[in-house]
């Protein structure tokens, strides 16, 4: 575990490569230091009780012997092996009693005097060391400040092992820190010795230190925002070209690469409170987004979409220059990058609903085109599993309802392929998805989606599916389908909507089973209800499933019912949005947490969608309340052909619409006169 010879040589012949090979973990699998680390590890483990004293002991006593040794005759060599194994086992020394309450005192004694050494290797063992003990509970914090002091100043030492080791070792400091009051002061220092040494070492543990910073500050980095991004886009080309004309087998240029890249997001997403910060780093990122979207940047792929994922969604507007980024992504869809189709799913969407108007209008490239023939694609790909296109509803759900009225050629191609799809699917998710396409279609416009589905002869066979698929349930009894909130909000103003077609435009069949469309309706507001209801509740969105016993289908009275839609005079719409809220929770609002059917499925509150601000239970009292005037004897044959508990149900319904309706006028009036005041 000593420091030796060969150490010592490449140390002073090539300190570059010692620094690779000390970070490599392939070198680990053969470095015989490394196994030795990995048996004292395993030995105190599993034979603790009879060695870690012992071995403890021994590591103590050569502390002692070069304490005591004169100057020109210390075993530094030994020192260093001793430093290794305690900084190797920092995990129990930390846990384990007596040690645990004498390592503050240990660290004093024999860690942090090395900072001074004359020899450069003990210098960066104590950097490393004290890094595996920064988060200790320090009686006095001196103790702590006096290292951090000594790594920091490290950073400006001669041997760029020791350099490299003390920017490593930062990272443990700043995430223990409690008052970053202590960096602050020093904070553009740290940026611009981190982005010398970058220049001279490709290595992934010394972005993670930045990112580490960046998280820290959040948007205090925003004045250093722009030369980060610019530094870090400068060492990302830096490592590519060397990752591409390095014969060897190492990646350590690759990988270094991919770190810059993900330090970019991590800077973008510390000032997302700060939009006008976004169009300034455009242009030096923009190099970078063009080249890696193309089959040159299948190893950062998901780094890069996430990047485009945060220039589109929290910069003031979408430029040109990003909207050439379009056609990229949809080529990569096309020939190779299905395996991303989520990651894709997050930029395009940001494209169609922040800068709708330049996705309809524009012809050259035509987007909207370009779009469908790529949903198409992936939809009917039978090579194709169900979670692989599970993007493609959730794009044509983005198109509906961000251009509602302004897309109908796209209405009868939106349906046609989900309907093709929809016969085949297993899922149960992508069934749900693919169901929603069509509640959407209905919601963009009934009648002209009820006329779709008849040319396509397919009504009675969606709708005999959806109804279905509404009332079925699992063993336990919990709904089958449609099991988030959004789910339910989507199918509840689909159906919803279909109620407002003319009766004597109505397909005969629809008529027929207008009394089955109102019920499912009433159903799916009940669910919506109490899933909402528990979701604020638990202060998370969760899914009904999680807390309720049954779906309660069954109600013992209008009492009872009343009593259900009166409980929670608070409950508003779905947990609105906030403008700027991180695009990972964008991303993770877009998935379900599984691939698997039998999970639950959340919503999550950052998502947002244009039917965010529609209150389901407003849209369906308001839509009932227009059929009683356009339509009063469909309307009368209609609520006389519901049972007793139905009845109930749709008087709670209405009773509650007109709660949320005061509520919201109320909220409205308060905002005014905010804004005025």
């Amino acid at each position: 575990m000593c420091f030796n010879d060969a150490d010592d040589q490449l140390w002073r012949e090539d300190p570059h490569e010692y620094v690779r090979k000390g970070y490599d973990i392939i070198e680990d699998m053969y470095s015989p230091r490394t196994a030795a680390m990995n048996f004292i590890s395993e030995l105190v483990r599993k034979r603790g009780k009879e060695n870690l004293q012992k071995f403890l002991q021994f590591v103590v006593e050569i502390f002692r012997r070069y304490d005591e040794s004169p100057l020109g005759h210390k075993p530094y060599r030994q020192k260093d092996g001793g430093l290794l194994a305690v900084g190797s086992l920092s995990d129990k020394l930390k846990q384990t009693e007596p040690y645990k309450s004498q390592l503050e005192q240990m660290l004093v004694q024999y860690v942090y005097p090395e900072f001074m050494s004359p020899v450069g290797h003990l210098r960066a063992k104590a950097a490393w060391v004290a890094g595996q003990y920064a988060n200790i509970a320090f009686t006095a914090q001196q103790n702590f400040r006096t290292a951090l002091r000594s790594v920091v100043a490290a950073l400006k030492d001669p041997e760029l092992p020791v350099r490299v080791d003390s920017v490593v070792s930062l990272r443990s400091f700043i995430d223990a820190c409690q008052d970053l009051n202590e960096i602050r002061p020093i904070l553009p220092q740290l940026l611009d010795e981190f982005f010398k040494l970058m220049n001279e070492v490709e290595n992934e543990d010394l972005v993670f230190t930045l990112e580490t910073i960046v998280d820290k500050f959040g948007e205090e980095m925003a004045p250093y925002a722009l030369g980060l991004c610019q530094n870090l886009a400068a060492a990302f080309w830096k490592c590519l070209q060397s990752s591409e004309t390095d014969e060897d087998e190492d990646d350590s240029g690759a990988l270094a690469a991919v770190g810059c890249l993900r330090a970019i997001g991590t800077i973008l997403e510390s000032v997302s409170r700060l939009p006008h910060l976004f169009p300034q780093v455009e242009p030096t990122l923009m190099p970078i987004m063009k080249k890696m979207l193309t089959t040159d940047g299948q190893d950062v792929f998901e780094e890069v979409l996430e990047i485009v994922s945060y220039m589109t969604y929290f910069s003031p507007s979408i430029s040109l220059d990003m909207w050439s980024l379009w056609p990229l992504m949809i080529e990569a869809m096309d020939e190779w990058a299905i395996d991303y189709f989520e990651n894709i799913l997050v930029p395009l969407d940001n494209y169609i609903s922040r800068s709708t108007e330049h996705f309809l209008n524009c012809k050259d490239p035509n987007y909207q085109q370009s779009l469908f023939k790529m949903l198409s694609t992936v939809i009917g790909d039978e090579r194709l599993y169900d979670s692989d296109i599970e993007p493609a509803p959730k794009l044509m759900e983005a198109v509906l309802q961000n251009c509602k009225g302004r897309v109908d050629q796209w209405v009868e191609p939106y349906l046609q392929i989900t309907v093709n799809r929809l016969r085949r699917t297993k899922k149960h998710y992508l069934k749900d998805l693919l169901m929603e396409v069509v509640a959407n279609s209905l919601y963009y416009n009934a009648s002209f989606c009820l006329n779709v589905l008849q040319s396509l002869g397919v009504t009675a066979d969606i709708f005999q599916t959806w109804f279905h698929m509404i009332y079925e349930v699992k063993k336990s009894g919990k709904p089958l389908h449609f099991r988030r909130e959004h789910d339910k909000k989507v199918c509840i103003l689909g159906l919803a909507s279909l109620l407002t077609v003319p009766i004597e435009v109505m397909p005969q069949e629809m008529q027929a089973g207008l009394d089955q469309v109102f019920k499912a309706t009433l159903k799916l507001l009940v669910a919506y209800k109490e899933q909402h209801a528990a979701s604020i509740k638990g202060g998370d969105n969760v899914d009904e499933d999680e807390d309720e016993d049954d779906d309660n289908e069954d109600w013992a009275s209008e009492d009872e019912w009343d009593r259900e839609l009166g409980d929670d005079e608070d409950d508003g719409d779905e947990v609105n949005s906030h403008k700027l809220e991180k695009l990972a929770s964008q991303v993770k609002a877009f998935q379900p947490d599984n691939d698997s059917d039998d999970d639950e499925f959340t919503d999550d509150e950052e998502f947002q969608a244009p039917i965010d601000n529609v209150d389901p239970f407003i849209y369906f009292a308001d839509v009932m309340k227009a059929v009683s005037t356009s339509e009063p004897v469909a309307f009368q044959a209609l609520t006389r052909s519901l049972d007793f508990q139905h009845q109930a149900m749709a008087h709670g319904v209405a009773q509650l619409a007109e709660e949320r309706r005061k509520e919201r006028e109320k909220e409205m009036t308060n905002k005014l006169t905010n804004t005025l005041g």
